[in-house]
């Protein structure tokens, strides 16, 4: 035992007990900027079935409070429209050379299947106030994110569960200028929480610098648990603006800002070593407290055209482009306790812009009975050198059908599909520390996919 005190008494005197503590800590603050690099498309079920091609523009139900707040100028008086979206998304890792820090085989399996099921609704009312002018409000969640691996896995120490959640309420206006333009403009309203978590490897701490602290520790056999949650409330803006350039056919321009969020919460950690508690300074850097990032989800701006060829086929297209690049980095600081204002670690993201294209058609097949399909191509933010098992993104490819059911002339039912394809996802993720005993490597690749299936209810009155 008294060698164990010498040891950390040495290294909490010295340098080297403050790359220990970023090191377990960096996991996490690289994952809160990944929970959060998901866009969920799924904003309506009638978009959904054409892969939301046009979705500005096609202005055919109040889910264009969230695609283009202009296109309630294009609805009746009043209108409900009530939505659900279940998410199955799957992404299997294969390993294929995960090592830890000296070059062995990282102990662990695949991970299982880290995606499941997930479940988004949507919500939107607009009114008339008179010819010219509507109101209207949406609630739904433009961001989430969701997976989990095995606790046992061979990438456990930069990744367990990642999990985001957002709510956005969206009360909007929209004026129509004249036959051929219309604007609106809205308001959000979005707070999220998040929760990450990954395995700390304690045992390597202790085997390198701590003497095995006094439990005969050894690499990857004395694994903690590291659990940080957050949450906040950020305001921002959406914008568009419709013309009717031939009486078959309207453009759409739409915009939605960033939000700017400063997320809170606690860290707390499990299996921590007895023997950190000789040490003020390993007792101070695994201690639970409270913790703080900064967070500003992008901005994206869409053009999209809506085409009725005739009484049966309409067509339609759309680009999105999505700031992506706004995340450059991301640090986390401890909010709390005597390492209270230190930077815990500033790891690198630079993500890419990207651009989301998609093409759609629609054909009434009577006066009922309105069929609907769409591809689309959506490129990921997320390149090999930046990709980590928190966000395994990669190109996709959507494939989507879908029908509307009108039971009355002012009720209606929509059901959509889509089949995503990814791309195949390499993952070559070292972990961010200068500490070397810390660097394990997961390589390998991802299989993944997703099914959609949304149904929604629209209601006119």
């Amino acid at each position: 035992m008294k060698s164990i005190c010498n040891n950390i008494k040495k290294s909490a005197r010295g340098k080297t007990i403050y790359p220990v503590i970023a090191a377990a800590f960096l996991t996490v603050a690289v994952s809160s900027a990944h929970a959060n690099g998901f866009t969920l498309n799924e904003q309506s079920a009638s978009g959904l079935g054409n892969a939301f091609a046009g979705g500005g523009a096609i202005a055919e139900d109040a889910g264009a409070v969230f695609f283009n707040p202009a296109g309630m100028t294009y609805l009746p008086d009043s209108e409900l429209v009530i939505a659900a979206h279940a998410i199955l998304s799957s992404a299997k890792f294969n390993n294929n050379g995960s090592q830890n820090f000296g070059g062995l085989p990282t102990q662990g399996g695949n991970g299982g299947d880290a995606g499941g099921w997930a479940f988004v609704p949507n919500l939107y009312f607009v009114k008339a106030l008179n010819d010219k002018i509507r109101f209207g409000i949406g609630i739904n969640a433009p961001f989430a994110l969701d997976n989990n691996y095995d606790k046992d896995w061979v990438g456990r120490y930069q990744a367990l569960k990642s999990e985001l959640k957002t709510i956005n309420i969206n009360p909007s206006m929209a004026f129509k200028v004249n036959d051929r333009i219309s604007l609106g403009l809205g308001f959000s309203a979005m707070r999220a929480e998040a929760e990450i978590s990954n395995a700390v490897d304690f045992g390597t701490i202790c085997a390198t610098a701590l003497g095995g602290c006094g439990m005969g520790a050894t690499v990857q056999k004395n694994d903690g648990f590291a659990r940080v949650t957050g949450d906040d409330w950020g305001f921002g803006w959406n914008a568009g603006a419709i013309f009717q350039i031939t009486p078959a056919t309207r453009l759409s321009l739409a915009y939605r800002s960033t939000v700017h969020q400063k997320l809170k919460g606690d860290a707390n950690f499990d299996g921590v070593p007895a023997a950190f508690a000789l040490s003020p300074a390993l007792a101070a850097g695994f201690a639970n407290g409270s913790v703080s990032a900064k967070l500003t989800t992008p901005d994206s701006a869409s053009a999209s055209i809506f085409h009725q060829v005739n009484r049966q086929w309409d067509v339609m297209a759309d680009l999105t482009w999505t700031h992506w690049s706004t995340f450059r980095d991301l640090t986390v600081i401890r909010a709390s306790g005597i390492l209270a204002g230190r930077t815990l670690s500033s790891a690198p993201e630079n993500w890419d812009n990207t651009v989301r294209a998609a093409l759609g058609a629609s054909y009434r097949y009577n006066d009922a009975l309105k069929l609907r399909a769409g591809l689309a191509y959506d490129q990921s933010p997320v390149s090999l050198d930046f990709r980590t098992p928190r966000t395994p993104n990669s190109g996709r490819f959507w494939l989507s059908l879908g029908a509307n059911y009108r039971f009355t002339p002012t009720s209606s039912m929509d059901i959509g599909y889509t089949h995503i394809f990814a791309n195949d996802a390499s993952l070559n993720k070292t972990t961010d520390t200068s500490l070397p005993s810390l660097r394990d490597t997961v390589k390998g690749g991802y299989d993944s996919n997703v099914n959609i299936i949304g149904v929604q209810f629209t209601h006119a009155f």
